[in-house]
């Protein structure tokens, strides 16, 4: 019988060796683990609603993994990791602007890659932000965030954000002045380590948010940078 407990992932990798040791490596930590091996399998997958994580690689046949993730950010929330070969800035930026919750480069370590996805499995399931009570609500010139409905609105107006957008917003607006480093903000909103995780995965995300509550994202009035230090919410 089926642990219905245990969380699941799929996998959406073309290399059927590489495939093959992630689902080993990701079902003997305890996870349920599924594979697809092209983009349209993986689409269809990814849109079931069945997994608590998706680990998206961005070269595919057919629909390639940027397509799978925008697709997906649409109607869920799920954690997304995108898994990729390619070493160009552009295409590890280009995944964060369009919904992912990190990237991972190939090669990586099985240590690196499980890491990636408790965290991200534990921030998913709120076990990560917390900062103020369930049900206090912070309004701050126009800017309301409900925490009991998880809701955000700007002038009675709800935004849509992503749950790592929300927990980001959570995070600096629960101590609004206090600057947080882009280091700080990978451990307590995305639940990395040190060794883990890179900071540029910080600044996209905050530029993610910037667009969508901030009149003008170039001239922000609630999230701020702190020179040479990181975020601060402006309260």
């Amino acid at each position: 019988m089926q642990d219905t407990n245990k969380k699941r992932i799929l996998v959406v990798e073309d290399d059927k060796n590489i495939s093959m040791l992630l689902q080993y490596n990701i079902t003997s930590e305890g996870y349920l683990c599924d594979v697809a091996s092209d983009g349209d399998s993986g689409l269809a997958m990814s849109l079931s609603g069945e997994y608590d994580l998706l680990l998206l690689d961005v070269m595919l046949p057919g629909h390639n993994g940027f397509e799978i993730c925008t697709a997906v950010r649409k109607r869920s929330a799920v954690p997304i990791i995108m898994c990729t070969a390619r070493e160009e800035e552009k295409d590890k930026i280009l995944g964060l602007e369009i919904g992912a919750d990190d990237y991972i480069t190939k090669p990586f370590s099985t240590k690196e890659l499980l890491s990636r996805i408790k965290a991200n499995i534990r921030r998913s399931s709120g076990e990560l932000t917390g900062m103020t009570a369930p049900t206090e609500k912070i309004t701050v010139r126009g800017i309301s965030i409900d925490q009991e409905k998880y809701l955000v609105e700007k002038d009675g107006t709800p935004i849509e954000l992503s749950k790592l957008e929300y927990d980001l917003l959570i995070r600096l607006a629960s101590a609004p002045g206090k600057p947080f480093s882009r280091e700080e903000l990978l451990e307590k909103v995305w639940g990395y380590n040190g060794f883990f995780g890179d900071i540029r995965t910080v600044d996209v995300t905050v530029s993610r948010l910037r667009e969508k509550i901030e009149k003008d994202p170039a001239k922000p009035e609630y999230l701020m940078t702190k020179r040479g230090v990181g975020y601060y919410f402006n309260g």
